[in-house]
């Protein structure tokens, strides 16, 4: 269909009215109202507009979790795969086809993986109740006083005996565990799968269509360039900083499986894996990740020092990687300001759960890419943005 581009007549202007009655009306009124009052009343109501909007948004981002939150995967996940399926649309090779198999091949991955890994992560999540009382009971030799190791022994009995009175029945009422809680959800969590799933496969099958659309939904020239430019940034920035943080943190996890290889650290695979995850979360992913090693040592090797090896080992891949990698390969344009992604992290994570910690950093280059092509939002850009390094010396 031809495209018109339809012009709207302004309506003229109206007629001055008669400034002599308005002038007299005015003076029997009294003193006109004080400029600084009127434009201050303006700004509150601005504000109370913007801080309901916000709120609402929030609102149906919090309650609309099951249908937004794999919608937001399935668009993330489409910004990474896009420049693959049109690379290889350029060579002969059709959209849909490239669509499966690279969505069949990434959901048969994760799968696979999930079964492989079900068996040691089930083992840890019943060993945790052991787990703990061995740390309390290491940490009461640390201490080194005779008070403590005697409690932490007693607790330990008190926590392994069980009561072997004849003639007794005992009943117990458990709460729900870790894995009775992830059954009871397993249905929605499926549903969002198949909906994310399913979504990807019809985003990558389209092709260009999205850019297309948004071609002939706006209505001015000068607003179709500057959509087509935004979406155009949006899915290079976002493709190019995933695509290399997930490098990263494969070749992290590799590092750090090798390197927990050379200790009595038990299952070094699944702590490389877990170090991948982790490191998707800045800053905090590798705290954590140190953490849950150095307490793992702690149990399950027999001296402090060699419970030492496995977190010092994890650190130094964690610190040459946020520290030298990183910033080299990524680059200065994807980095962004530390308070910024702290903030956007909790924000997220309180909304969405895990997931929405691991999406927070690509939800915040977005808001960064947005707001640096829309008038009047430059300083939400520049805020988001990191630190110059080369700002003048002040006087």
């Amino acid at each position: 269909m031809n495209k018109k581009i339809i012009s709207q007549l302004r309506d003229s202007k109206p007629s001055a009215p008669d400034t002599g009655a308005e002038d007299s009306a005015t003076s029997a009124a009294g003193p006109p109202t004080h400029p600084t009052s009127t434009l201050t009343a303006h700004r509150m109501l601005t504000i109370s507009i913007i801080g309901m909007f916000l709120m609402s948004v929030c609102g149906v981002l919090y309650f609309a979790q099951s249908l937004l939150l794999p919608v937001v995967l399935a668009f993330l996940f489409a910004l990474i795969l896009s420049p693959v399926v049109r690379w290889l649309y350029r060579r002969g090779i059709p959209e849909p086809i490239t669509a499966f198999v690279l969505v069949f091949s990434m959901t048969s991955s994760v799968l696979a993986g999930g079964y492989w890994l079900s068996d040691p992560i089930s083992h840890w999540i019943d060993d945790a109740p052991r787990i703990e009382r061995q740390v309390r009971f290491k940490l009461a030799q640390m201490a080194g006083t005779i008070e403590n190791i005697q409690e932490a022994q007693r607790r330990v009995e008190k926590a392994t005996q069980r009561d072997t009175k004849s003639g007794v029945q005992e009943v117990v009422v458990k709460e729900p565990n870790l894995l009775s809680q992830a059954a009871q959800g397993a249905p929605e969590i499926f549903g969002g799968i198949a909906l994310s799933v399913v979504l990807l496969l019809l985003m990558l099958s389209s092709g260009d269509m999205f850019y297309e659309k948004l071609i002939k939904a706006l209505p001015t020239f000068k607003d179709k360039r500057r959509g087509l430019r935004i979406a155009k940034d949006i899915e290079r920035e976002i493709s190019r900083y995933l695509l290399t943080v997930f490098i990263i943190n494969v070749c992290l996890g590799i590092c750090v499986a090798i390197g927990l290889s050379f200790t009595p650290m038990p299952n070094p695979v699944l702590w490389g894996l877990a170090a991948a995850l982790l490191n998707f979360v800045p800053y905090l992913g590798a705290l954590i990740g140190i953490a849950v090693v150095a307490i793992v040592a702690l149990v399950s090797l027999p001296t402090l020092g060699a419970a030492m090896v496995p977190p010092a080992i994890y650190m130094v891949c964690t610190a040459v990687e946020g520290q030298l990698i990183t910033p080299s390969l990524v680059g200065r344009r994807l980095q962004i300001n530390s308070v910024a992604v702290f903030l956007a992290i909790a924000f997220w994570g309180w909304l969405w759960g895990g997931v929405g910690i691991f999406i927070a950093v690509p939800m915040l280059i977005i808001v960064k890419v947005f707001s640096h092509h829309v008038e009047g939002l430059g300083w939400l850009s520049e805020f988001l943005g990191a630190r110059d390094k080369h700002m003048p010396a002040e006087d």
